[in-house]
């Protein structure tokens, strides 16, 4: 969208800039401001801005301002970026005609945090391929060579441990790849879920507790079905033979240290044998795993993806199963009118 008229000489001013509608979504932004969030200027058009703050309530001071208060600035808050680092910065807002009018000032460096989990793995993939090649290529030489069936077995179960590791990092390596951010209809992506798993074999009975009303969230829709359907599949692989997906909107929740006026909640709850006692302080870290197969990574990168999206996974152990908790910030200016009764019925 070109800006108006009045804009025009902000597009080349080095401090941010941009435009926001009364919903608090960005109609137009500066290059400035698109380089400080590490994202061009087109995706970010029609996007939410308040939940990449944190401090004060963004949303609540530009909502005085909306209401004719007089302009505000916020000192020394952090901002997030789209790809995970933090700015101080110094903000302000004032009315103008098509909104508000948003002004950044960065006062330092990115503030130091520690490395992001995949980040970390994704290098020790990256190392991890090449010696694994090598190891294939002597066991292949070693099995064609051997005489011993016994020697054979196990040069054939040295390639097949190889290729796994080699599935393992690739898996880490495409889970870092830019996100694509739009508007996520959560129910359709837990749709997409639910057609994959009931189309494998051991497939469970999935039982629906949605609310109709749910409003869209901000995200990238891939990574959220891929996340959901780590869940469904950890469950299943477990012994789970039913899931239970609710979906709610909750009010006020502290989400990465802020309160989020709504957020939107699906749980994934299965009936199998749940999380080992010892394995739950330690659920969500790298390379933790209850199955003698498991890799430890499912779970690990579905939380990391859940912060990116600015929530959280939670566990809760059950009497019998588990329930697994995505909590993501609903996406700004879409109002919800809570249902009365709930819609069990929906059909992937």
């Amino acid at each position: 969208m070109p800006p108006s008229p009045p804009l025009e000489p902000c597009a080349r001013l080095l401090t941010g800039i941009a435009v926001l509608d009364p919903q608090l979504c960005v109609t137009w932004l500066n290059d400035a401001l698109a380089e400080a969030l590490q994202v061009g200027i087109r995706p970010l058009q029609g996007q939410p801005i308040a939940t990449l703050f944190e401090g004060p309530s963004f949303a609540g001071q530009a909502e005085r301002v909306l209401r004719g208060e007089p302009p505000v600035c916020m000192r020394d808050i952090i901002m997030h970026t789209l790809h995970g680092q933090m700015h101080r910065v110094d903000v302000s807002l004032q009315a103008i005609a098509e909104g508000l009018l948003l002004e950044i000032h960065v006062l330092a460096e990115p503030v130091h945090q520690q490395t992001p989990l995949s980040a970390t793995l994704r290098g020790f993939a990256h190392e991890v391929k090449n010696p694994l090649a090598g190891l294939r290529g002597a066991a292949q030489l070693l099995q064609r060579r051997v005489a011993d069936a016994e020697l054979e077995t196990l040069a054939s179960m040295v390639i097949h441990e190889a290729d796994r590791l080699v599935n393992l990092a690739d898996r880490l390596l495409r889970h870092g790849g830019r996100p694509h951010v739009g508007v996520v209809d959560l129910h359709a992506v837990l749709d997409r879920v639910a057609a994959i798993v009931q189309s494998e074999p051991r497939a469970p009975q999935i039982v629906y507790d949605c609310d109709p009303s749910l409003p869209a969230c901000t995200g990238d829709a891939d990574r959220l079905q891929q996340l959901l359907l780590n869940l469904a599949r950890n469950a299943v692989e477990a012994g789970a033979r039913t899931l239970t997906v609710r979906t709610r909107v909750e009010y006020a929740l502290r989400l990465n240290d802020r309160i989020e006026r709504t957020a939107l909640r699906i749980d994934v709850i299965d009936d199998g044998p749940g999380v080992p006692e010892a394995l739950r302080d330690t659920l969500f870290h790298p390379l933790v795993s209850g199955r003698a197969d498991g890799t430890g990574l499912g779970l690990a990168l579905a939380r990391e993806t859940a912060i990116e999206h600015g929530g959280d996974l939670r566990h809760t152990a059950l009497p019998q199963g588990a329930m697994f908790s995505l909590f993501l910030p609903a996406r700004s200016g879409q109002a919800h009118a809570p249902s009365d009764s709930p819609d069990t019925d929906r059909k992937p």
